[in-house]
C-alpha cells in the first residue's frame, strides 16, 4: 500500500478600540488576583464591531444562564448543551438576572431590524446577548461560545467588551453532496452543528446525479430502489468473499429529512433541496426509463464526470418532475429549489426525432431553449407553491424567468450576467469555492482535484465584482461553498475538505469586507482549531504541517533543506530524531545537512504544534527516488491532473496515485542521471471511470507498439528522446502494483528532465506511476 491518508454605548464603561487580533486588555481592579488573565478575543468570522474595556468576568460552573421566554431560554440551552459538548462546565438555566449572570435577552422592538443582529456586552458583574429576533440572538451566543471555549480549561476569562454584529450577506452557504457518496444523517447533522458554529446558514442538499439519487419519492419508488444504488467500478463492487457485485446504496427516508430540515432549522439553517434536470441525471432515468431522451437502458453510473444522458421534455415527463416537486415542497419549508440545469451535454436531444419535434411544438430554435422551455415551466410550477427557483449559470443561457435566481459556478461572468439582468445570485465559482480541489501540495492529501484551491484563494475571493455596478449589487445574494463527492469516499475525508476553509468562507459571508484580512485571520485561526478539537471536527491538518524541500549533492553526500508551511507559520525543527518543541530552533535559511540525516519539523503557534510533526528521512537512497505527488505534469500534454484512489480493496485503505487523464505521463524535473545506470518504476492501475462529453477528442493516448503497451522513459521532457522502453503485462501483480525496470543507454548523464508515460488506449484501465528510483551502477 502506499503511504496513508496523516454602536450603542455601555454606561459606566469607557471602552478602548481593539483590532480584531486585539491586545490582550488591562484586568479591573475587582479581578481576584487568583484569576487567570483574560484571553485575547479570537473570533470566527470577525464581528463587525468590537470594544474591549475595564475588568473581566469568569465563566466557572456556577455561572448562570438568566432567559425569560419561550425563545431567549432556548438559545440559552444551545449554549449550555454547546459549551458542554466542547469540555466545558454545565451551566443551569434560570430566570435570575442578577449579579454574575449569563442573560439571554430578546428585545422585539430594537431599531435596528436585521433578524441576525445581535449585541453581546461582557462587564465584571455578567453577560448579556441581546438581539431582537432568535436567530441573532442565536448567533450572539454562538459568539460567546467561541469567547468561552477559547482557553485550554473548563473555564476561562473574558475581557470587559462590547460587540455590534449583524452579517455583511444573507446568504452563507455550504453545498453537501450526497449523490457521489452517501452521509448518513448522524453526518449531516454534525456538519449543520459545525456550519451553525461558524453562522453559516444555507446547507444546499444535492441530492440527485448520475450515480444515485438519494430522496425518497412516494409516488415514484423506483427512484430510489433503482435509482439509489449502484455497482461501484472495479474491485470496490466486488464482495471480497464470494466476488458478487456488491452494490453501494443510500437514500433518505422522507421522515429522516424531516428530521434533518427541522434539526437545521433550530440551529438557524435552511436546507436548499436539489433536484438535477435535464442532465446529471441518469439515476432517475435507469429507474424510469421513459424518461429518458434515448431507448438504451442505462444504470446509476459508476464513473464520475459529464454524461451525455438527459431526460426529455415531454409533458408525461414535466408533469412527472412536477409530482416530484410536489413532495419536495412539502419537505423544505425554505424559499427556495434548486433544480440543476448544469452539464446538460444536448447530443441526445439533437439526435432525437421526438426531442426535435419537441422543440418546433413548444417553439424552441435550440436545444438550449429547450431547455429554458423545462426551466420556466418547473419554475411557474414552484411559484403557485410560494417557491423561488434557483439554478446552476447554465440555465442563463436561454430565457429565464425574472424571478429566478442563478448560482453563479464557472467564475463570476455568470453571476455578473445574472445581475446586470436583474436576477439575484449566489457567487460560487469553482476556482474559488469549490472545495474538493485539494488545499496543499502534502502527499498526506486525500483523493480530489490537485489544482490547488488553498485557505488563501478561498479566503480572498469578494463575492461582489468591483465592475458590477453599484445599483446592482444588491443582487449578490452572499457566498456558498460547494464540495463534490466523486473523491470524498468517507465522511473523515469530507471533513478534511471542508475545514478550515469553511471557516473562511463563513468570515466572507459575515465580516464586512474592510474588516478582513488575511493575516489577522491566521492569527485566530488557532483558537478555532482548539474548538475544532473540542468537538470533535475532523479538520484538515495539511495546512499546518511542515513540508520540506531539498537540493542534494550527491557527491558530497550532503543537502540543502528548506522547511515551510503552506499559512506561513514559524516552523520549528530538529535534527536529532527528537520531537520539535516550542523551544526548538525556528527555521529561516535553508540548512545544509550531512546524509544520512534525520530532520522533524512542526509549525507552532500560540506555544504549541498545530499539527503532529513531519519527519524526513534523508538518505543517500531517498533523494534518488520521487513518488507522483513529488513529479511535475508534462507541460502541453492535458492539463486534467486528479487525485485519484486505487479501486480496492473494497474496505478499508486504499493507494492514492495523481495521474493526469487526458495524457497519463509524469515528469522529473532536472534529475540527475550522472552514474544512473536503470530506472526502476513502480506502477499501479486503477479503473478509467471518466465520462468527458465534448472533451473526448482532448484524451491523447501515445501509440502502443506492442500488443499492451509500453512503458516509456524519456530525457528532455516528454518531446524529448526515448532513453528506454519497457512492454506492459496484461495486468499488474498480486499486491495491484508493478515494478518494471529500464537499462539507460550507456553514456546518459547530467541533469534533464525525465519524463514517465504509458502508450495505447488502455480503458477501461488505466496505468499510474507510484515511484520512481534512480539506480545507481
Amino acid at each position: 500500500m502506499k503511504r496513508p491518508i496523516a454602536h450603542r454605548a455601555l454606561a459606566g464603561l469607557a471602552f478602548a478600540l481593539l483590532a480584531l487580533t486585539g491586545c490582550t486588555p488591562k484586568a479591573g481592579d475587582d479581578t481576584d488576583a487568583t484569576t487567570s488573565a483574560p484571553i485575547t478575543p479570537s473570533l470566527i468570522p470577525a464581528p463587525a464591531a468590537l470594544q474591549t474595556g475595564e475588568g473581566a468576568f469568569d465563566i466557572t460552573a456556577d455561572t448562570r444562564l438568566a432567559a425569560s421566554g419561550e425563545a431567549a431560554t432556548r438559545v440559552a440551552q444551545q449554549f449550555a448543551t454547546y459549551l458542554q459538548s466542547a469540555g466545558g462546565p454545565a451551566l443551569a438555566t434560570t430566570q435570575d438576572t442578577g449579579k454574575g449572570a449569563i442573560r439571554f435577552v430578546l428585545e422585539p422592538d430594537a431599531t435596528d431590524k436585521n433578524p441576525e443582529a445581535y449585541a453581546l456586552d461582557v462587564t465584571p458583574d455578567g453577560v448579556t446577548v441581546k438581539a431582537h429576533d432568535e436567530r441573532g440572538l442565536f448567533y450572539g451566543a454562538v459568539t460567546l461560545w467561541q469567547l468561552a471555549t477559547q482557553g485550554d480549561k473548563s473555564g476561562v476569562t473574558l475581557p470587559a467588551l462590547h460587540i455590534e454584529d449583524a452579517p455583511r450577506f444573507g446568504w452563507r452557504g455550504f453545498m453537501l453532496d450526497p449523490a457521489r457518496h452517501f452521509q448518513q444523517v448522524d453526518d449531516v447533522k454534525k456538519i449543520i452543528d459545525a456550519m451553525a458554529l461558524h453562522k453559516l446558514n444555507t446547507l444546499h442538499w444535492h441530492l440527485t446525479d448520475d450515480q444515485g439519487w438519494r430522496i425518497e419519492i412516494k409516488q415514484y419508488p423506483k427512484l430510489t430502489d433503482i435509482g439509489g444504488c449502484r455497482i461501484p467500478a472495479g474491485d470496490g463492487g466486488k464482495d471480497p468473499t464470494t466476488g458478487e457485485p456488491r452494490p453501494y446504496c443510500g437514500f433518505y427516508t422522507q421522515d429522516q429529512i424531516r428530521d434533518v430540515v427541522k434539526y437545521a432549522a433550530e440551529r438557524h439553517i435552511t436546507v436548499v433541496p436539489e433536484i438535477n434536470v435535464p442532465g446529471h441525471a441518469t439515476a432517475a432515468i435507469a429507474a424510469y426509463p421513459e424518461l429518458g431522451s434515448i431507448d438504451t437502458p442505462l444504470v446509476p453510473s459508476n464513473e464520475w464526470g459529464v454524461f451525455p444522458n438527459l431526460v426529455n421534455v415531454e409533458e408525461g415527463t414535466i408533469t412527472f418532475f412536477e409530482n416530484v416537486l410536489g413532495e419536495v415542497v412539502t419537505l423544505f419549508p425554505g424559499t427556495y429549489v434548486h433544480i440543476g440545469g448544469d452539464e446538460a451535454v444536448k447530443d441526445q436531444w439533437e439526435a432525437s426525432a421526438r426531442e426535435q419535434a419537441r422543440m418546433r411544438e413548444v417553439g424552441a430554435k435550440t436545444e438550449m431553449d429547450l431547455q429554458g422551455y423545462l426551466v420556466g415551466r418547473l419554475e411557474k410550477y414552484l411559484a403557485t407553491h410560494g417557491k423561488r427557483l434557483i439554478g446552476w449559470d447554465e440555465i442563463l443561457e436561454a430565457k429565464l424567468p425574472p424571478e429566478a435566481t442563478v448560482m453563479s459556478w464557472r467564475g463570476i461572468e455568470g453571476g455578473l450576467q445574472a445581475a446586470r439582468q436583474g436576477h439575484d445570485v449566489v457567487m460560487s465559482p469553482s476556482s474559488k469555492t469549490y472545495l474538493d480541489y485539494l488545499q496543499t501540495a502534502s502527499p498526506n492529501e486525500p483523493p480530489g482535484r490537485p489544482a490547488l484551491i488553498t485557505l488563501q484563494d478561498v479566503y480572498g475571493f469578494d463575492p461582489v465584482p468591483t465592475e458590477l455596478e453599484e445599483s446592482q449589487r444588491h443582487h449578490i445574494l452572499g457566498i456558498q461553498a460547494n464540495l463534490w463527492t466523486e473523491h470524498t469516499r468517507t465522511f473523515a475525508r469530507l471533513q478534511h475538505n471542508a475545514f478550515p476553509r469553511l471557516a473562511a468562507v463563513a468570515e466572507t459571508g459575515w465580516t464586512p469586507a474592510a474588516k478582513k484580512d488575511f493575516a489577522n485571520f491566521t492569527a485566530r485561526l488557532p483558537a478555532q482549531l482548539k474548538r475544532y478539537d473540542a468537538i470533535g471536527l475532523g479538520y484538515a491538518k495539511t495546512p499546518f504541517e511542515a513540508m520540506i524541500a531539498t537540493e542534494d549533492d550527491r557527491k558530497a553526500g550532503t543537502a540543502k533543506i528548506t522547511l515551510s508551511n503552506p499559512l506561513g507559520y514559524a516552523v520549528r525543527y530538529t535534527t536529532d530524531g527528537s520531537e520539535p518543541k516550542a523551544t526548538s530552533p525556528a527555521f529561516t535559511t535553508p540548512l545544509d545537512v550531512k546524509l544520512p540525516a534525520t530532520v522533524r519539523a512542526a509549525a507552532f503557534a500560540e506555544g504549541r504544534a498545530l499539527a503532529p510533526a513531519s519527519t524526513f528521512e534523508l538518505t543517500p537512497a531517498s533523494l534518488l527516488s520521487r513518488t507522483d505527488e513529488a513529479m511535475a505534469v508534462c507541460p502541453d500534454a492535458g492539463r486534467l491532473l486528479l487525485r485519484l484512489e486505487d479501486d480496492g480493496p473494497a474496505d478499508g485503505e486504499r493507494a492514492i496515485f495523481n495521474a493526469t487523464i487526458f495524457y497519463p505521463c509524469w515528469q522529473w524535473n532536472q534529475a540527475d542521471l550522472d552514474g544512473i545506470a536503470s530506472i526502476k518504476v513502480r506502477a499501479g492501475r486503477i479503473p478509467y471511470y471518466f465520462q468527458l462529453a465534448h472533451d473526448e477528442p482532448s484524451r491523447n493516448f501515445e501509440p502502443a507498439k506492442s500488443p499492451l503497451g509500453e512503458l516509456e522513459i524519456l530525457g528532455g521532457g516528454c518531446t524529448g528522446r526515448t532513453l528506454a522502453t519497457v512492454a506492459l503485462p496484461a495486468a499488474p501483480d498480486a499486491d495491484g502494483f508493478l515494478d518494471l525496470e529500464a537499462p539507460l543507454p550507456a553514456g546518459t548523464t547530467g541533469r534533464q528532465d525525465l519524463c514517465v508515460r504509458f502508450t495505447g488506449d488502455t480503458r477501461p484501465q488505466m496505468w499510474v506511476l507510484d515511484r520512481i528510483t534512480l539506480q545507481p551502477q
